[in-house]
């Protein structure tokens, strides 16, 4: 009687420590991650009455079982279910992370400072040091670091992520490398066939992520043959202001930022009226004809007067001027008249002065417009302007006459030409290829859409971008973590690692979703494994739920409950037996 109290005391209090796993599962029936509890019973040793006896062939006795008597039940083991995945709970959250399970259960793994513990519950935060973190706790989130050299994963030791580091806030500019220009051209065109030509704006940024604007002007040469030439026009900085105009006064050659090393014929007209009229302004006799001045001082057999050419010499070095003594009329008739013997002629007085005076142009117009001086040249016999030559700067731009695709530019065979900004610029630019192997002419009803993008078509290579700010944070199926800039840059600023234990379910709870290592669990290296290796996955913006089955917990809690009842039950039956014994006193 005696040993069924004890069993039943032994069986009372298992039941009430099985009840009280399940009451923790149920407590933790919506907490992140958590993973319910199974109790195991096992029998206590049993006392033994009598051993067991083997058959006797002699007495002709069979054998007998020896006989036993329990002396009740204890807790076997409280087994962890922590293989058993809970369901997912949608979040939205880029920071609330789920771990999937392929072959292997994953662990995150965070520290607390001192010792590297491991989690099941991925919702995270930044904190104010910037380091990825657990919102419950603080504990930090362990992974691998970027290698700067190479800016790939270095999956050594794992050490706190801090994302937000000042390093990260910012993404470096890039120079622009590559351009495009497409649209149609039509020969027809008002803007294709003026001084100014078809412009194009072609922003681009420089290594330190400052912005420019490169105009380019496309003019036509020949439109029956569909040619054309292309042009810089000039060079803008964020502030509106040319780089060029620095750049060609202090000596540099246009041809070498853009366009090959052709020449061009640029003209200058007098304006002086003393020099081009030669009169008091009355008459249009001894006008300035190529450099040379004339007066009617012959006649031809017919009684015409025949033009006669006097000098005007041109010094360069001075840049200056000078003409003779000369011989006018103050009008036609009188020439006429005097048949060249020169009785009423004007006798002028020799001049001089400098080519600038001559053609109205200021010394600091020059110098505004770049060249300084009027360059050395020549006056032309046909329009009585001074001619003079400079580099060209302009690219031939080729069309196939027969259906208007683009030929060529710069050169046969070529598509692209080089906008060459690193030698002449400054060191930080970049040279520019430009691709017009895109463009076209044809009819357009006269209007031209050509236009010019940094980057080529191909996925944007080469298109040039600003310092960028940090505008957002994510992070992909296999834990990396990347940084969105306003730039348009996407770059890897971590990696969450993940623990895997040979035997996930010896860890030992630590309390706040965490787990440590035990002997029977297996230890953690140090440097965890990809979530990806097996297979498995990170899912952001999604937490796992708790694995608790309610309808499984209440279940047990009704056979607990009547275990508990019934070992009651013994107590007091064994109790009503020993009263029975007792009243054999009375």
């Amino acid at each position: 009687m005696m040993r069924s109290l004890f069993s039943a005391v032994s069986g009372l209090k298992t039941h009430q420590s099985k009840m009280d796993v399940i009451g923790n599962n149920v407590a933790n029936v919506n907490t992140v991650a958590f993973k319910s509890s199974t109790t195991t019973f096992s029998e206590i040793m049993y006392q033994t009455i009598s051993g067991a006896s083997g058959a006797n062939a002699a007495t002709g006795k069979g054998g007998v079982n020896a006989r036993q008597i329990g002396l009740g039940v204890t807790t076997g083991a409280n087994k962890v279910r922590v293989t058993s995945p809970g369901a997912a709970e949608t979040t939205g959250d880029a920071f609330d992370i789920r771990l999937t399970d392929k072959s292997t259960t994953n662990f995150f793994i965070v520290s607390n400072g001192s010792q590297n513990l491991f989690t099941r519950a991925g919702s995270f935060y930044v904190d104010g040091a910037g380091n990825l973190a657990m919102t419950s706790t603080g504990y930090t989130v362990m992974g691998w670091q970027v290698d700067e050299a190479t800016g790939a994963i270095r999956k050594d030791t794992v050490s706190a992520l801090r994302i937000m580091q000042e390093k990260n806030l910012t993404s470096p500019p890039e120079a622009t490398t590559k351009g495009i220009v497409s649209g149609t051209l039509d020969k027809n065109d008002t803007g294709v066939t003026s001084d100014n030509g078809h412009m194009m704006n072609l922003t681009f940024y420089d290594k330190l992520g400052y912005r420019y604007v490169a105009k380019l002007a496309v003019k036509v040469t020949d439109p029956d043959a569909e040619t054309y030439t292309v042009e810089l026009a000039d060079i803008l900085d964020s502030n509106n202001k040319s780089i060029m105009d620095k750049y060609l006064k202090d000596g540099g050659d246009p041809a070498a930022v853009f366009g090959q090393n052709t020449t061009a014929v640029k003209s200058y007209m007098p304006t002086d009226p003393a020099i081009q009229y030669m009169t008091n302004g009355d008459a249009n006799l001894g006008f300035v004809n190529a450099g040379y001045y004339y007066t009617y001082a012959s006649f031809d057999g017919n009684g015409e007067p025949i033009t006669r050419y006097v000098p005007m010499t041109y010094d360069p070095v001075n840049n200056e001027y000078s003409y003779p003594e000369y011989t006018y009329y103050t009008d036609k008739e009188t020439a006429i008249k005097d048949k060249g013997d020169g009785t009423n002629a004007v006798k002028g007085q020799a001049g001089s002065g400098k080519l600038t005076d001559l053609f109205g142009i200021t010394e600091k117009q020059l110098a505004d417009n770049g060249s300084g001086t009027i360059p050395s040249g020549s006056f032309n016999t046909t329009t009585g302007a001074y001619d003079y030559t400079e580099p060209a700067v302009n690219y031939t731009l080729q069309f196939k006459k027969a259906d208007g695709t683009f030929s060529y530019v710069g050169s046969q065979g070529s598509d692209t030409v080089t906008l060459r900004l690193a030698d002449t610029l400054g060191d930080q630019f970049s040279d520019i290829e430009i691709d017009f192997s895109t463009c076209r002419a044809a009819d357009n009803g006269g209007k031209t859409t050509l236009g010019a993008d940094a980057g080529w078509e191909k996925g944007s290579v080469g298109q040039g971008k600003p310092l960028g700010a940090l505008i957002g944070i994510s992070i992909d199926n296999n834990g990396r973590i990347f940084g969105s800039y306003d730039n348009g840059n996407t770059v890897l600023l971590g990696q969450i690692a993940v623990a895997q234990f040979a035997n996930a379910s010896g860890l030992e709870k630590v309390g706040e979703n965490c787990y440590t290592t035990t002997l029977n669990s297996g230890e953690f290296d140090g440097i965890g494994v990809e979530v990806a290796a097996d297979g498995s996955s990170m899912i952001s913006g999604e937490l796992e739920m708790s694995n608790v089955d309610l309808s499984t917990e209440f279940t047990q809690m009704i056979i607990t409950q009547r275990g508990f009842q019934s070992n009651s039950r013994v107590i007091t039956t064994s109790d009503t037996l020993l009263e029975e014994l007792i009243n054999l006193k009375r």
